[in-house]
């Protein structure tokens, strides 16, 4: 027989895992389906400001604020703006205010995992396909054969959502801007140079079209992303299989950058991982779908030069884990004044982001930065 469930979750990020802890609280209990083989398939990437108003609002209604507290990175808030000849234009310290401070995603990831009951997430379910049964309920259909049904579907599977078909037509398109991602480890000790540059928190080094943008990790290590405003195709030219290969293809565009900076690329251990920076429109928005929402990318997929991301995905878990537990009975009321707020506050977001993705990397880069910088304080 097919399963059922009442209500279906498809994705296990940080926005799917706070919807479905934020019910749990509230004595609503939901099914959540990820295709990662298990939790600990892949690492979660590197480090997350976490901000006042949206993502800790989030662990709030979680319950979780103040665990969350004891994990984040002293010090991790500390900025340091460069230029391409490693001239420091701007050095903020960390002021401890406490209204972004950086956690490590897969810290913030386990701590949502450990708090939902044993059981609540399905590893290695990968749904492949969804479709409307009537009366607001669907039936989905997995990887390996397996179909079940729910009253209620929750789409919170990322940037190439299999969910969001149902509700829109929109497709993620490329937004001009494709990252290289490298890791130095032990940065203090085997690339003190580095260390420096970096410091104690976030770093952009920015000059016309392209920059470095880096964090320090709470184990000691630089996560590093060489951005580049280049033609979407122009990763398939680097082997990434090749390291040296592919260092030198990233570095040919920092030809004449400080060597400082050339390091962040040219001494990473490990693999270069590349990324293109894809976004749905801004403005994303759909008619209400009987039985069926998004939230998080694949509600409002935007480039990251917001630091917005991860926030909005956990803001839209607590809203619409609230929405529903105020809304016994009456899961289209509930979405419906769901959607009612996640439609401007992600226009809001996406638009900023898009605005940044061109500021960030104007012809007078970092100056751009900057002069924002003075306006934001």
């Amino acid at each position: 027989m097919t399963a059922h469930h009442p209500i279906a979750i498809v994705g296990a990020g940080l926005g799917g895992l706070t919807l479905a802890r934020v019910l749990h609280l509230r004595g609503v209990e939901a099914a959540v389906f990820d295709l990662e083989a298990s939790p600990d398939t892949r690492t979660q990437g590197g480090m997350l400001d976490i901000h006042d108003d949206s993502g800790q609002e989030a662990l709030r209604a979680a319950g979780l604020h103040e665990e969350f507290r004891a994990l984040v990175h002293r010090g991790g808030e500390a900025m340091r703006i460069l230029d391409k000849d490693a001239v420091v234009r701007m050095d903020e310290p960390d002021d401890g205010d406490g209204e972004r401070p950086e956690i490590d995603r897969g810290d913030l990831r386990d701590l949502l995992l450990g708090s939902l009951p044993e059981g609540t997430v399905r590893w290695g379910a990968k749904v492949t396909g969804a479709r409307p049964l009537g009366d607001g309920r669907h039936e989905v259909t997995l990887a390996d054969g397996a179909a079940f049904t729910t009253d209620l579907l929750v789409g919170a599977d990322g940037a190439w959502s299999r969910i969001r078909t149902l509700v829109s037509d929109a497709v993620p398109v490329y937004s001009g801007v494709s990252f290289v991602e490298a890791d130095l480890r032990e940065a203090d000790v085997r690339h003190p140079v580095s260390a420096e540059v970096v410091g104690g928190g976030l770093l952009f080094a920015l000059g016309a079209g392209k920059g470095f943008l880096a964090h320090r990790e709470t184990d000691g290590s630089l996560h590093v992303y060489a951005a580049l405003r280049v033609a979407e195709d122009w990763l398939d030219s680097v082997d990434f299989t090749d390291t040296a290969a592919a260092k030198a293809a990233v570095l040919e565009h920092f030809a004449d950058w400080h060597e400082s900076l050339r390091a962040l690329v040219g001494d990473a251990d490990g693999a270069l991982v590349p990324r293109r920076i894809h976004a749905l429109p801004v403005g994303h928005r759909w008619e209400r779908v009987p039985g069926v929402t998004l939230l998080g990318d694949a509600a409002h997929l935007m480039s990251p030069f917001a630091g917005e991301g991860a926030n909005l995905a956990m803001l839209d878990g607590a809203e619409l884990g609230l929405a529903l537990a105020a809304a016994p009975g009456e899961p289209e009321a509930a979405l419906a004044a769901y959607e009612e707020r996640l439609f401007p506050r992600s226009e809001k977001s996406a638009a900023e982001s898009a605005a940044n993705a061109v500021l960030l990397f104007r012809d007078d880069a970092p100056q751009g930065l900057l002069d924002a910088f003075a306006v934001w304080r």
